[in-house]
């Protein structure tokens, strides 16, 4: 019987974050993998012997929008496994990360009411994070449950993969309600490793081996808990425009899908249409090109994530336009002034004094 804490999570009692079949399409941002080089540094492995063969360029690492496909982040965990000297390096990275590395999606995350409105968000927008590997959540009685999902196609990597991304996730919740998050059990699909003392030590929680599910266990009294840095307003207005976006993305040309994407995940600013096509290594002609055949053009795709985020902080924010304008992508308001108008037929103004 599934218990009703929290509505971000009663209303869908069992949450399933999935990414794409697509192993080659470059869905996967580089949040996160800043703390895996840098753990892999601080034992001697060099970022280029660590991005050898995966087609990764090591100065992607300082992108926020550059984007690499599943089979690219799974030769990079190929890559750690083989050259760390450190058994325990994908705990030991995870430890590192910040929510400032997750873009939009951990500035919603950190902004949630509430510590279950966060992981509704989280779950439902995990491709946003890109893990390797599937992710569902679920309420049962007292217990709240993480699970785990496609991890009979890592293979050998499943341990440090499994490390990793539990340990980042640890870390994340402790920043996210800015106090140690312990939960109550976490249960593995795979041998206790050499290193597994150092499970319990880091993820602070008792740790099962050899069981035939992955999930992590903990109280469901911490789903109603509001958060130290909750801005409702803000947050809603994040998850409302990621939410439309990924709305439009299902039916649309894999191309399209992925730049919108990309735009998502985007922290400083979103890419020129030179700069997408690097990230997704095509020429900038091929790149336009291939919008035109798929029947729309790269400023189109901009124009509409601009237009949709304005609206949204128009209609549910007390940003000023200047703000407004800032955060949409203009240099200054005057051109943001004439976008708008060229949409709507309305200036900002006039379009917010009519929804109230």
């Amino acid at each position: 019987m599934l218990k009703e804490v929290n509505p971000a999570i009663a209303a869908t009692p069992r949450i399933v974050g999935r990414y794409g079949s697509d192993l080659d399409a470059p869905l996967h941002g580089m949040q996160g993998l800043t703390a895996l080089t840098d753990a892999l540094a601080a034992v001697g492995v060099a970022a280029e012997s660590l991005f050898a063969g995966t087609g990764i360029a090591p100065a992607s690492l300082a992108d926020h929008d550059a984007r690499i496909s599943h089979r690219q982040k799974i030769a990079l965990f190929a890559n750690v496994q083989r050259l760390t000297p450190e058994p325990a390096i994908g705990l030991l990275a995870g430890q590192r990360q910040r929510i400032s590395d997750f873009g939009v999606f951990g500035y919603a995350v950190v902004t949630s009411a509430t510590f279950g409105e966060a992981i509704g968000f989280g779950i439902k927008h995990v491709r946003l994070a890109g893990p390797v590997l599937e992710k569902s959540f679920r309420v049962e009685g007292d217990l709240a449950i993480f699970e785990g999902h496609g991890f009979d196609e890592l293979g050998a990597l499943l341990p440090l993969a499994t490390e990793f991304w539990f340990s980042s996730i640890q870390a994340l919740i402790s920043r996210t309600l800015e106090r140690p998050f312990e939960a109550r059990r976490l249960r593995l699909p795979y041998a206790a490793p050499p290193h597994a003392p150092r499970y319990e030590e880091v993820l602070r929680c008792p740790v099962e081996f050899d069981a035939p599910v992955m999930e992590w266990e903990f109280d469901a009294a911490l789903l109603p808990l509001p958060l130290p840095n909750a801005n409702p307003v803000m947050a809603g207005v994040c998850a409302s425009f990621c939410g439309r976006m990924l709305e439009t993305i299902g039916g649309e040309p894999a191309l399209v899908k992925t730049i919108k994407e990309a735009c998502l995940n985007s922290v400083g600013g979103l890419p020129r249409a030179e700069q997408m096509a690097e990230r997704l290594h095509l020429s900038p002609r091929t790149l336009h090109r291939r919008l035109v055949e798929a029947g729309t053009s790269y400023q189109d795709i901009i124009d509409g994530i601009r237009k949709r985020l304005s609206i949204e902080f128009l209609e549910r924010t007390e940003l000023s336009v200047d703000e407004i304008a800032e955060r949409s992508g203009y240099s200054d308001v005057s051109s943001f002034r004439k976008a708008f108008k060229k949409w709507t037929g309305q200036s900002p103004n006039h379009y917010r004094e009519r929804r109230i």
